[in-house]
């Protein structure tokens, strides 16, 4: 494979519906932790929600679509509010405990046998999303640049994830402009002095948690539309931990910072993925083996964020006054 196929390849990831996706759960965790301090490790358990709010509907119920769309987002809000209500009072710590493992519990109940009749178990559900595509205005086709092309689904799933972004974008922008953004902040570098200012700080730290957390349940449900298929497997706690290296990467508590990482992410993980595999179907490095490419790319990305952390720890478009966070 050449490089300028390697590299459209590369650009074609970043800038895909999959990239999209995860820069829709990275504005939500960027909500709880860069705007508001709040520890949040289990913002896979938003998208587990939300992914399987639009299947279940679906497949299970016999929902329309839209239908599912608003239970999924929902059902996100609920969750957040049984995470917020008995935690944000806590230290936040106890807020990463928790998000981390109720996410876990999620899933683990999720493919129980017992929750099988609903959610189809280890198996999953399937064949839900066929009213999404029946609705594409773009007539068949290839479309694109070069070798950066979609086919009309690809495009019609692609534009429309981007629209989210744009939508989530916009209305953070407006809300940190305003004056509960003034005290989101507030309340992420000294919580004691916005309660001194008589302001409830609770209630914002749980208008936050659901802010975000509608936008983890929105990225679940778009990965179920991509998808077409999903299982409970598919939202290990990894996943978190994906978006916590793209939103550092892109940098915490700016308004691009969770839409430039998962791009670049993106494509750093297909560059290297490619390109080791390129190198392994030649003769250059004989012990390079085809099925090495997989963990060796998380290794290289691995490297690139040291050197990111060590020469610029606020991220790629990121601020270094927003990283001295005050979280207690």
């Amino acid at each position: 494979m050449d490089t300028m196929t390697i590299l459209a390849l590369s650009l074609e990831t970043a800038i895909g519906p999959i990239a999209a996706v995860y820069v829709l759960a990275a504005i939500g965790l960027n909500m709880h932790f860069g705007y508001t301090g709040l520890l949040n490790f289990g913002q896979v358990g938003f998208m587990l929600v939300g992914a399987y709010g639009v299947a279940i509907s679906v497949t299970t119920f016999g929902l329309p679509l839209s239908v599912g769309f608003v239970i999924s987002l929902g059902c996100s809000a609920v969750l957040a509010l049984l995470l917020g209500i008995p935690t944000l009072r806590l230290r936040s710590d106890y807020l990463a405990i928790s998000t981390i493992a109720v996410a876990e519990v999620l899933r683990l109940v999720y493919r129980a046998e017992f929750a099988r009749p609903v959610t189809g178990g280890v198996y999953g559900r399937n064949s839900f999303a066929d009213a999404f595509y029946a609705a594409n205005p773009v007539p068949a086709g290839s479309y694109g640049v070069g070798d950066v092309d979609f086919d009309a689904d690809q495009l019609w799933l692609t534009l429309i994830c981007w629209g989210l972004v744009a939508l989530g974008v916009a209305m953070t922008a407006l809300l940190m402009h305003s004056p509960w953004g003034r005290v989101i902040k507030g309340i992420r570098e000294d919580e004691d002095a916005v309660r001194s200012l008589g302001k409830d700080a609770f209630t914002y730290k749980l208008q936050s948690l659901v802010f975000g957390g509608v936008f983890g349940g929105l990225a679940g449900a778009m990965i179920a539309l991509n998808q077409q298929n999903i299982h409970p497997d598919q939202f290990m706690p990894q996943v978190t931990f994906y978006l916590w290296a793209m939103l550092l990467l892109g940098g915490v508590g700016t308004l691009w910072g969770p839409v430039v990482g998962p791009m670049i992410m993106w494509f750093l993980l297909t560059l290297f993925d490619e390109t080791l595999r390129s190198i392994a179907s030649t003769d250059v490095l004989p012990f390079l083996a085809t099925s090495d490419s997989g963990p060796l790319r998380h290794a290289l990305v691995g490297v690139v964020l040291m050197l990111l952390i060590i020469y610029r720890p606020q991220g790629i478009v990121g601020n270094r006054k927003e990283m001295l966070v005050n979280v207690k």
